[in-house]
């Protein structure tokens, strides 16, 4: 399997989204359950099919532009807000971004890691690494690179990450993601209650980080990719629960900036997995 992994990384970006778009459409078809949950995803954001239509063959390409990214020569990136980047680093607060399931997530902390993370200033992102270990070893080594670190789930990674925005660099996480049980609490997303991460949260509470967030457009055509950056619309409030809801809202807002590459079939509210025997954090 790395040897094709290896194959595919050299096949032009293009490419790599035409057969992806294919490999959307085939598993929207042939998985009842994808499907009915991507439909009852994309209708509980009270979404008409036009703008959600072209997410099915969307959620394909993310599969198969990951061996181009992880293995593969540079893509091409644009960029529009990178001087909130710049003004944030500027003030060595640290930075939290927030990204949701939308476009290609990859890029964006490869994008900053060339481009503001040479600096002294590299960015740590979350990583959970794969149960397959020709998998975890593969992925693991195309994470690690000039200005881009990885974290654990776990309590040393949520560590990692505070001692990372305490000496003012940056750090990534998908907050639209379910955590574990007890990392979490229940918040409005699309008008549904779905159980949602504090950590990103209580990492701002507890460094002082700025908030800015990213996600990462899929360019047509193979031309690459253009990560947009945007603070928050007001600072996160005190209480967790609000501040959660803030970040839901914020993630909203970023998707219906594009919903035709949001990840529909993600099982957004789905019950959290019990994490009492695992080493995870509770910051």
């Amino acid at each position: 399997m790395p040897v094709f992994f290896k194959f595919l990384s050299a096949l032009p970006l293009g490419l790599l989204h035409g057969l992806g778009w294919v490999l959307g459409w085939v598993v929207w078809l042939a998985s009842g359950v994808y499907r009915r949950r991507f439909l009852a995803n994309a209708h509980q954001a009270g979404l008409p099919a036009q703008a959600w239509l072209g997410a099915v063959g969307q959620s394909g390409q993310l599969v198969t532009e990951l061996p181009r990214l992880w293995l593969g020569r540079a893509v091409p990136v644009q960029w529009t807000g990178a001087e909130h980047v710049a003004q944030a680093l500027a003030q060595r607060r640290g930075i939290v971004f927030l990204t949701p399931h939308l476009g290609c997530f990859e890029i964006c902390a490869q994008a900053y890691a060339q481009r503001f993370g040479q600096d002294a200033q590299p960015i740590t992102v979350l990583f959970r690494p794969p149960r397959q270990a020709w998998l975890r070893k593969l992925v693991g080594a195309a994470r690690q690179r000039s200005g881009l670190l990885t974290a654990p789930t776990t309590l040393s990674g949520v560590k990692q990450m505070i001692k990372a925005l305490k000496r003012g660099e940056s750090v990534g996480l998908l907050p639209d993601q379910v955590p574990p049980l007890g990392m979490g609490v229940m918040a409005p997303f699309f008008g549904r209650d779905a159980y949602t991460m504090t950590l990103s949260v209580r990492l701002v509470q507890q460094t002082g980080a700025a908030v800015l967030l990213a996600w990462g457009e899929r360019l047509g055509g193979g031309r690459g990719y253009r990560v947009h950056v945007q603070p928050m619309a007001a600072a996160l409030p005190a209480d967790v629960t609000a501040a959660a809801a803030a970040v839901n809202q914020a993630m909203q807002d970023l998707i219906l900036q594009c919903p035709g590459q949001y990840l529909w079939g993600y099982a957004r509210y789905k019950n959290p997995r019990d994490a009492a025997h695992t080493d995870h954090a509770t910051v």
